[in-house]
């Protein structure tokens, strides 16, 4: 499997634009980040790491980032997008807290096979799902 760099190299390549630092810099940051995060938390990052990368740069380079497909857009109903890398990581959705905003990444096999029959039904190419269910967890359901 190719790294995450050479995925991006070979898509800016593929669509003749440049290859900067800050573009590299920005995706290695964001693949050592566990888990979902937003444009603040990750300039942040990069800016505890002495790093010049500007807000602007990252707002620029997520839409390409997720275009080719290594990274995501989520959205948690909180105002803003969060996002997280998915290159290498199974198909997964998301259970949220209403209450405390916990989220947690669940796989269901059975939604692979639920795309298999829309896309034969429909005549569709499947490029992925997003599936967020929202309730309360054990916790908020006790404080309630």
């Amino acid at each position: 499997m190719k790294s995450e760099i050479q995925v991006f190299r070979d898509y800016i390549r593929g669509r003749r634009l440049r290859r900067t630092p800050e573009r590299e810099q920005i995706l290695q940051e964001i693949f050592e980040i566990h888990g979902h995060f937003d444009v603040d938390e990750l300039h942040l990052r990069l800016r505890d790491k002495a790093s010049k990368v500007s807000k602007a740069s990252i707002y620029r380079a997520l839409p390409l980032f997720i275009d080719c497909g290594l990274v995501r857009e989520v959205d948690f109903s909180d105002g803003h997008w969060h996002y997280e890398h998915i290159y290498g990581h199974a198909q997964h959705s998301h259970l949220r807290c209403l209450g405390c905003g916990e989220v947690l990444e669940f796989v269901e096999p059975g939604l692979g096979l639920l795309e298999a029959h829309l896309a034969r039904e429909y005549g569709y190419r499947i490029k992925g799902h997003q599936l967020q269910v929202h309730g309360l967890c054990a916790t908020c359901q006790e404080a309630e």
